[in-house]
């Protein structure tokens, strides 16, 4: 039976000791987001996750949905577990406080957000969604709108999905024909089919919130003539009450390799009553809105699967016994060893180890960073945090999800034959976050869009919101006998990021093939150099700590990293470098 603990400690320490909380108590949100509030809510998502939507995870996937003329039926126990979420006041926790919410920052939302994904990553696709909704309703909609729908999102009486893609349009959304009549009470009704909706269809909430993209009858062609509008599954009185059916249907379930208890829904609109959201052909801007936010998501979707599978691999590597170690019986009064005194099992596990707390720091940091673009009084600390979040956007959704894949396999791996059976839980890891790195733009569109508008964007700008960081802590510690062994691969590594950088700059505009070839290997160099920012200021914490235990683990997981994973960036330079002319002259 499969096993998981949330890391609260770890969490905590990313709070407290790596991100310190503690000095941005003039940012709005933050007075009270210190210990004594963090401490009870991480604890009390921790038993949410562990006690109610973990028993619930392997049980919804074997059981999966069932479909019954246009409606959907979720795995038993999962209604009874959103109402325990909503009862905890969790999808509240980091709205505005003028439509119910609590108002605390977005960076404490991301230790609930790993717990609920690593728990159960089908039932978190529903909160984590209607987050995203929130976010755009908020941005773009207009206060009509927002009194009236946004007070049951925020309590999560409501949900709320995207209604993006069509079956000819994929990732091109210049493609899609549903079309928007404007109507004579300024509303709309919307005609057409919509494809892949997760939590298009469900009955855990008493109305779901859809925000579709469609055509007016004068929209110019392509992206630029895309609207967004918000349609309710059932319509909303002017006084709050829910009203009659609206005019749309799921009409199919997708029957899916994993996140088997989440509904992919296929969506017919037959003149449904929608409202614009936002203005006219400027639908794109607001779904971007949603998009960046429900791409950080995403990106905590790998991050969870990946700590729950480095949990469970751990956990099986200590109990099973098999074959001595090399160097001699490490423990002679049993039958044999436990594989995890085998060196490729803990080159495994390390580097499971190294992914998930690494990127749990990565993901916080861009989160606080988020909060501050919002929230913080000085314009220019606000204009870096957001080009911060802007160029990591791409880098963070890409690598956490290939990355929870590639240690989901590694679990299997380590759990050897019993890896790809059911009842170990660990395939179910691999099926239900395979689909990460595909859902919310597949990372070779974030490659593409990393190299294409993130590198340009006003010469450089985005750049140096991640570079000059980097060259003022090495600078800091240039002096720091301590810190040679983290701060000199960074250095090394830096330099072949930045050699990478301006060779993909030098040829993609004469060679756009080049850039495009390379770039989802330039995208994964960079990810890796902004790990090893991270291990290495995770070290300089650690170093002041030494001799407690969980600091001692946090500094032998930063020398790993720096010595077996950093390393890949050298054939990844290589690679990028030699072009595209073997990708695209092949005969396929």
């Amino acid at each position: 039976m499969p096993v998981y603990k949330a890391p609260v400690r770890d969490f905590q320490f990313i709070l407290n000791d790596y991100l310190r909380l503690d000095q941005y108590k003039n940012v709005e949100g933050f007075a009270d987001a210190g210990p004594e509030l963090m401490t009870p809510v991480l604890e009390a998502a921790a038993q949410l996750a562990e006690e109610v939507l973990f028993p619930l995870n392997q049980k919804g996937d074997e059981e999966g949905l069932r479909y019954d003329n246009g409606k959907v039926h979720m795995p038993d126990g999962f209604k009874e577990a959103y109402q325990t979420y909503i009862q905890g006041g969790w999808p509240s926790f980091t709205c505005d406080p003028a439509y119910g919410g609590q108002g605390l920052p977005e960076v404490l939302n991301m230790p609930l957000m790993e717990m609920v994904c690593s728990a159960n990553l089908s039932f978190g696709l529903t909160p984590g969604l209607s987050h995203g909704a929130y976010n755009a309703i908020t941005l773009h909609a207009s206060d009509e709108l927002k009194k009236k729908y946004l007070p049951k999102l925020v309590s999560g009486h409501w949900s709320g999905v995207m209604d993006l893609t069509e079956p000819q349009a994929g990732t091109d959304l210049g493609l899609i024909r549903t079309r928007a009549e404007p109507q004579a009470d300024g509303s709309y009704t919307l005609t057409g089919n919509k494809i892949f909706i997760s939590s298009g269809e469900h009955e855990l909430t008493e109305n779901i919130l859809h925000l579709v993209l469609a055509r007016l009858p004068d929209a110019p062609a392509g992206i630029k003539g895309i609207s967004l509008f918000l349609a309710p599954k059932f319509l909303v009185g002017d006084d709050g009450s829910i009203g009659e059916r609206n005019k749309f249907l799921c009409t199919a379930l997708e029957h899916k390799m994993g996140i088997h208890a989440s509904p992919t829904c296929a969506m017919s609109f037959d003149g449904a009553k929608a409202w614009l959201v936002g203005e006219k052909h400027k639908g794109m801007r607001a779904m971007f809105t949603m998009m960046n936010s429900a791409r950080l998501y995403v990106g905590i979707q790998g991050l969870g699967i990946a700590e729950v599978a480095y949990q469970n691999a751990l956990a099986y590597a200590k109990e099973r016994l098999q074959s001595r170690a090399i160097t001699g019986a490490r423990f002679p009064d049993k039958l044999a060893d436990p594989i995890v005194v085998h060196p490729d099992v803990r080159r495994m596990l390390l580097t499971m180890r190294a992914f998930s707390e690494g990127c749990r720091a990565l993901a916080m940091e861009m989160a606080l960073k988020i909060d501050l673009a919002r929230r913080h009084p000085d314009t220019t600390v606000k204009q870096e945090c957001d080009d911060f979040v802007q160029l990591m956007t791409p880098v963070v959704k890409s690598y956490l999800t290939d990355g929870g894949f590639e240690m989901a396999s590694l679990a299997m791996q380590v759990h050897g034959g019993y890896g790809v059976i059911r009842e170990y839980g660990v395939e179910q890891y691999a099926r239900d976050v395979r689909v990460t790195a595909i859902y919310e733009g597949t990372n070779g569109i974030q490659a593409l869009d990393l190299i294409g508008r993130k590198l340009p964007y006003g010469t450089g700008r985005y750049l140096r919101s991640f570079f000059h960081p980097i060259d003022a802590f090495i600078a800091k510690h240039r002096d720091t006998p301590a810190m040679a062994e983290f701060t000199k691969p960074l250095y090394v590594h830096l330099g072949y990021l930045q050699k990478a950088t301006l060779w993909i700059a030098a040829n993609g505009m004469a060679r756009p093939d080049d850039a495009a070839a390379a770039s989802v290997e330039y995208q994964r160099m960079f990810a890796l150099v902004a790990l090893a920012y991270v291990w290495a200021r995770q070290a300089e914490v650690a170093l002041s700590h030494q001799g407690e235990e969980f600091y001692d683990a946090k500094l032998a997981t930063a020398r790993f990293y720096m010595q077996k994973i950093l390393p890949q960036t050298i054939s990844l330079l290589s690679s990028i470098t030699a072009g595209s002319k073997s990708v695209m002259t092949a005969v396929l």
